[in-house]
């Protein structure tokens, strides 16, 4: 089991003892729940015709299930190179703002560039989500190995279980290996969960858990574009406001 939140360091002795303990806290939930769901897309991709070096490449150069999926579907069906490039593309622009937000955490005088471009690869929803739990608590120099070791553990971990599902497809049921797939919606989700204490961020959720399915009922094929635009929009414009206005109430409720 993954520590408990209130027992994680703030601190490490050094840089090294920070990139240790970023593969120590990955090396446990999230490296199997991601692991698992990997080997549920090894499973496709033996299942859709492609070879183990190919399932391989993708895994270590893409390294986003949504857009591993996304290409092993259109090369499935005999889709143009240009047609997969644009949606894989689509797919990874998700991964942008991510980027955005996290970057300014791992930022630290005399650090080369090249380390974080290295560390761009590494940002998926699950280094992104624990990266912004973490990091901001974490000293200035110890963000960016911390991050490096937790993403490492976890790309290696999706390596390994994208090799073990292509050669489990044998005895594997399809139903199972595809299920698998959802096991890291799940674990986002209860990631997640961990920012409800915090009324700002808990807005997004919830406003995405409302709209998500309402957006479905009118449109299932851009439903999730237009959940996280919307629901996304809104939290970031209220939440300023939200918070001045609890800082209001709060302060109201403190005076005698």
């Amino acid at each position: 089991m993954a520590p408990s939140r209130k027992t994680l360091p703030t601190s490490f002795a050094s840089r090294r003892a920070a990139f240790l303990g970023g593969m120590r806290e990955s090396a446990s939930t999230p490296a199997l729940v991601l692991g698992a769901s990997f080997l549920g897309f090894g499973s496709l991709c033996r299942q859709s015709g492609w070879t183990l070096p190919m399932s391989l490449f993708s895994t270590t150069t893409g390294w986003a299930l949504p857009g591993q999926i996304t290409l092993i579907e259109l090369y499935g069906v005999g889709a143009s190179a240009a047609a997969i490039l644009l949606a894989v593309w689509l797919s990874g622009l998700r991964l942008l703002p991510m980027t955005l937000s996290l970057m300014p955490f791992l930022r630290h005088p005399g650090t080369p560039r090249w380390r974080y471009y290295l560390a761009a690869h590494f940002i998926a929803i699950t280094g992104w989500a624990n990266g912004m739990q973490r990091c901001p608590v974490l000293p200035s120099d110890q963000r960016l190995p911390f991050f490096m070791g937790f993403g490492l553990v976890l790309w290696s971990f999706s390596l390994v279980a994208t090799a073990t599902g292509f050669f489990m497809v044998t005895w594997l049921p399809p139903t199972v290996g595809l299920g698998l797939l959802f096991l890291t919606p799940v674990y986002f989700l209860l990631v997640f969960s961990v920012d409800l204490a915090q009324r700002t961020r808990a807005l997004p959720l919830i406003l995405g858990a409302i709209t998500g399915p309402l957006f479905h009922l009118l449109s299932p094929d851009w439903s999730l574009l237009l959940t996280g635009l919307v629901a996304g929009t809104v939290g970031f414009l209220l939440e300023k406001p939200l918070a001045r206005w609890i800082e209001a109430r709060r302060a109201m409720r403190a005076t005698p």
